[in-house]
């Protein structure tokens, strides 16, 4: 059912320092900074030859991604995405087998343009996984 990986997603305490490591340090490509106000979050990808990298950083006082660096002050691995070819089946052959998913369980639009979801941790080794209809 799932496809290859979108990208892994690392949460930020600096996003302009954690832009210019991976500019300078690790040459890579960094793409601007993109709001995303409905997932409380602004990102940055950095493009690699076979996925990407999804910097985050919070946008307002109710960001989830800020919980997590109150948890984690220096950031760290927040989320995987995998592709999918249709979200709606994923989501329901995910939850006929018990898996939970955050929110509503309707998709919404991510950073790419695209329906997403999170399927909750707890149900896949301690992992936040988010699928991304392509």
């Amino acid at each position: 059912m799932i496809g290859r990986l979108n990208h892994v997603a690392i949460a930020v305490p600096d996003l302009e320092a954690a832009c210019a490591q991976y500019r300078g340090a690790l040459g890579a490509t960094v793409g601007a900074p993109q709001d995303e106000p409905d997932h409380g979050v602004t990102v940055v990808f950095i493009e690699l030859p076979n996925t990407k990298i999804e910097l985050l950083y919070p946008l307002g006082d109710a960001s989830p991604i800020q919980g997590f660096l109150d948890k984690n002050p220096a950031g760290g691995i927040h989320h995987i995405c995998y592709e999918v070819d249709d979200i709606i089946a994923a989501r329901d052959r995910l939850t006929e087998t018990g898996a939970r998913v955050l929110g509503s369980g309707a998709p919404k639009i991510g950073a790419h343009g695209k329906p997403v979801l999170f399927l909750h941790p707890k149900d896949f080794n301690g992992c936040l996984i988010e699928l991304e209809q392509v």
